[in-house]
């Protein structure tokens, strides 16, 4: 790992979320290097969409303290302000406008929000399509566009933010198995250009694949820890032994199923 590599980020220290009397996160604390791909497993229920929208400031915490490049952003809404602008996040639904074409649902943010000249963004706009495959789209609408273009486009959107860290929640759930590919190229391109991420995913095999490191939660408290092949191969507690012992099974099961004709 290089010098750069191994300056920390990101710090989550001690973070709780509470629904009511329901605890979604336990005490947890995490750092995250620049440069680095974090891909966070678990179970349904288990906080991992909660932690990132925490991050994001989508969610208020009741007790702990995140901290981007040394200063903390929970401290004030105007921090919380900025650091929307430096974490970007694509979720499982693209949520693109539909009475705006690509070119524009894209540039509206960084116009808007960050005040820049919409030729300056425009132009980058037009570069990270170009870089996902989908220039020939500028002018198009969301209706015109299948599900898997339609979250590479929110990809760039988040892109066009210049953020310094990509959160990635589910953003092949909500799609077919023929365009889960198209999307998952798109952000191993990004980790191979040193993008900081973190990842909630259920693609197994993309995690092994583009993770620096697994982060395995369960009950809103990080139960393991450990580089994608250690875990994938021989995790160390029962509890993710379980769990990927139920994928295996759900692989097997579909491509039985798939072979007799059963959807």
């Amino acid at each position: 790992m290089s010098a750069e590599k191994n300056e920390t980020i990101l710090q989550i220290k001690n973070i709780e979320k509470r629904y009511d009397t329901t605890n979604i996160l336990n005490d947890l604390s995490l750092e995250v290097k620049k440069g680095e791909v974090v891909v966070i497993l678990g179970p349904s229920g288990c906080g991992k969409s909660t932690l990132l929208r925490c991050i994001n400031g989508l969610e208020d915490i009741q007790a702990g303290e995140i901290i981007l490049n040394g200063e903390n952003i929970r401290q004030s809404k105007q921090k919380m302000h900025t650091v929307r602008q430096k974490v970007g996040m694509v979720f499982q639904s693209y949520d693109l406008f539909p009475h705006m074409n690509i070119i524009e649902n894209i540039t509206l943010a960084p116009v808007k929000a960050q005040g820049r000249k919409k030729e300056e963004v425009h132009k980058e706009a037009e570069q990270l399509l170009e870089r996902v495959g989908l220039l020939d789209k500028a002018y198009a609408y969301p209706r015109q566009l299948s599900g898997g273009q339609k979250q590479r486009v929110a990809i760039v959107r988040a892109l066009c933010m210049q953020p310094e860290i990509m959160l990635f929640d589910e953003v092949t759930a909500a799609l077919d198995p023929e365009m889960v590919r198209e999307v998952l190229d798109v952000v191993l391109e990004l980790a191979k250009q040193g993008m900081t991420m973190l990842i909630v995913t259920h693609e197994m095999s993309f995690a092994r694949a583009i993770a620096d490191r697994i982060i395995f939660l369960d009950e809103g408290l990080i139960v393991e820890e450990s580089e994608p092949e250690a875990f994938f191969t021989n995790p160390s507690t029962e509890r993710a032994r379980k769990f990927l012992d139920v994928f295996s099974f759900e692989k097997v099961h579909n491509s039985e199923t798939q072979k007799i004709g059963i959807s």
